[in-house]
């Protein structure tokens, strides 16, 4: 089983990494997807999948739900009223377009709830799970206890 204080862990030690669209290397550079990968495959040896090639504007492009499928297809939803530290968060910027970022919450709870993600143009940081936010969240999703599942 993995416990959520080492994805919370795996997470923080990505902190400070730059932001470097479509990579996932610890240190050198990573994008939201990148983070949440390399989180995967310090868990648990191997990325689920390899992502294709996409674009800075992919989602608006596309229109198709690629990120919220492929949660679909390796994590476990979770309601967004319970969220826990570990858990993927999945982010939409506008209400017609498609999900486009990922977080890892690091704390969970109404008075304290916090996330590390890649900022776009920075590097990854954590930083409070605001109103903000929260009014973007389009799903959350739990790490699988094994690759089996």
């Amino acid at each position: 089983m993995i416990a959520r204080a080492a994805i919370v862990a795996q997470a923080r030690s990505w902190i400070g990494t730059p932001y470097l669209h479509q990579a996932a290397l610890k240190g050198v550079g990573c994008d939201c997807l990148g983070l949440v990968r390399g989180v995967w495959t310090a868990l648990y040896g191997r990325a689920p999948e390899t992502p294709p090639p996409y674009s800075a504007d992919w989602a608006e492009a596309g229109g198709v739900e690629t990120l919220r499928d492929a949660a679909l297809r390796h994590l476990r939803p979770v309601s967004p009223d319970a969220i826990r530290a570990g858990d993927v968060l999945l982010f939409r910027w506008r209400a017609h377009v498609p999900a486009k970022h990922l977080a890892i919450a690091s704390e969970a709870g109404p008075n304290g709830a916090r996330m590390v993600h890649a900022h776009d143009g920075a590097a990854v940081c954590e930083v409070a799970l605001s109103g903000w936010w929260r009014r973007h969240l389009a799903g959350a999703f739990s790490f699988p206890d094994s690759l089996d599942q």
